[in-house]
Order: C-alpha cells, then sequence, then structure tokens
C-alpha cells in the first residue's frame, strides 16, 4: 500500500492537478464499479506518466460512468531508467508474462521485431499496451512503458538512434558473459550516483525460440553500439532471457540499488 494510503492504482491520460474532476471510459468505470466494487467516497491514486502520483476520491459512479475529484499529490514524478526490451514475439501466453514482468522491471520501451526465425507473425499491440498499463498499476511505478509497432529486423537496425547502446543476448558466437560485461562498463561511472541511471539510453535485444540466424547475429556484432552477452550454459526461452538480461541491466547499470516507495521509511 502506497503513502496515499490506497492500493487501488489507475492510469490516466489526462492532467492531474488539485481539484479537476476526471471522468473515466466505460471499460475504467466497469472496472471500478463491478470489479472492486468501489462506491462513492472510495480514494485510490492516480498517476499518468507526467505529473507523478495523486491521491483522488470517487466523486459519482454509475453503470458505465464514473468521476473522480482528484485531492492532493502523493508522489512527485521521477526520472526512471531509458530502457528498451526489443524482443522477437513469441506465443501469447509466454508473451504476456514477458510484457507484465518486463514492466515490473523498469522498461520504458517495448519494442518487437521480426526475426528470420520469427514463428509469430502478427503482434496484438492493444493488448500489449494493456498487460503494460495493469502491471504498471500494480507494481507502484510511475509510467507505463510505450509499445511501438513491431518492425523487422533491418529496418530497425537502420533506424536505429546512435546513442542508444544495445545489449545483445546472443545464444552463440563470441560473447562476454553479462555480468561481467555491465561490471566493466559500471567501472566507468564510479563515484557518480547510482540511484537513478547514469549510463545513458540503453536497449535489450532478445531473438525467437528457435535463435537470431547467424547472418543477423554476424550483422549485430560489427555494429559498434552492440555488446553481444551470453547467459550462462543453459538454453534459456525467449521470455527467461530478456527478464534475465534486463534484471541483470538494472542491477548495475539502472535503479536496482533503490527502495520500494515508502518501504524504507
Amino acid at each position: 500500500m502506497s503513502r496515499t494510503g490506497t492500493a487501488t492504482r489507475l492510469f490516466v491520460e489526462e492532467d492531474l492537478a488539485a481539484g479537476r474532476v476526471l471522468g473515466l471510459d466505460h471499460a475504467r468505470a466497469h472496472f471500478l464499479r463491478s470489479v472492486l466494487r468501489l462506491g462513492r467516497g472510495a480514494q485510490l491514486a492516480l498517476f499518468n506518466g507526467r505529473d507523478g502520483e495523486w491521491l483522488a476520491r470517487v466523486e459519482g459512479l454509475g453503470k458505465g460512468w464514473a468521476s473522480l475529484e482528484v485531492l492532493s499529490q502523493s508522489r512527485p514524478q521521477q526520472g526512471e531508467p531509458d530502457l528498451w526490451l526489443v524482443f522477437a514475439p513469441i506465443k501469447r501466453a509466454r508473451l504476456d508474462f514477458m510484457i507484465e514482468k518486463a514492466t515490473e522491471l523498469g522498461v520504458s520501451v517495448l519494442q518487437p521485431i521480426f526475426t528470420q526465425h520469427t514463428d509469430v507473425s502478427r503482434v496484438n499491440t492493444d493488448r500489449l499496451a494493456a498487460n503494460a498499463r495493469e502491471a504498471a498499476e500494480q507494481c507502484e511505478r510511475l509510467s507505463v512503458p510505450e509499445v511501438h509497432e513491431p518492425k523487422q529486423f533491418r529496418d530497425l537496425l537502420d533506424g536505429w538512434p546512435a546513442e542508444r547502446r544495445l545489449l545483445l543476448c546472443a545464444e552463440s558466437g563470441e560473447a562476454r558473459p553479462i555480468a561481467g560485461a555491465l561490471a566493466d562498463i559500471s567501472a566507468g561511472f564510479v563515484g557518480q550516483e547510482k540511484d537513478q541511471a547514469v549510463s545513458g539510453p540503453w536497449a535489450v535485444m532478445t531473438g525467437p525460440e528457435g535463435g537470431f540466424h547467424a547472418s543477423e547475429l554476424d550483422a549485430l556484432a560489427k555494429l559498434p553500439f552492440v555488446t553481444p552477452v551470453g547467459l550462462g550454459p543453459r538454453v534459456l526461452r525467449a521470455d527467461t532471457a530478456a527478464l534475465a538480461a534486463l534484471a541483470c541491466w538494472q542491477a548495475w547499470l539502472g535503479d536496482g540499488r533503490a527502495r520500494p516507495p515508502f518501504r524504507a521509511d
């Protein structure tokens, strides 16, 4: 439970400020009324990724509609690591799990890519966005990851921003153990404040269940912004590899040294 005194958190698109009254759409109103069974006067926390977290009160609630009064700010907006997860889509149940956990692990962007061995041909980005939003509400982060439309492998590399470094989870070929690679990179930031990410923009890339094609790994290895890493002697499923790499990155270069909000008081 956050300092707002409520365990219910809701992501909204609207600006948040004391005294504002927000109207909810049918789906969110139904969620409050029929799933959470909240009534008039109930309190909840709101966030939009820009204005921090705010305490609000249910002002009115009916079938298919609800209005909320914004009361006071409980947490200011805070900076978060600029970390993308670039992944080849996998089967639905495992993909839903990966999106949920990647959100909990603090990714800022979810970018699907189609590689030569990708079996899944379509991606429901609306479903991914809904999963990310729900996970953000549950884990008390102050933002929701952006879900980008899928791209072809070559198109993604051709448009890659030069300043964003890429941690490649390479199941074959030359690659350093992930802990050693991240430790060396982290050593370059000795003496700097590490409660927040200090390493600049990064991305983690994982392939499909069948692995990257050899030509794709070769193309990636030649790029100056790519760091190929290994995740140990066992062959990991795609979702496991993504979450393992994200956890390692956050521990070494991200905000893994911070504590959950209000838990260290």
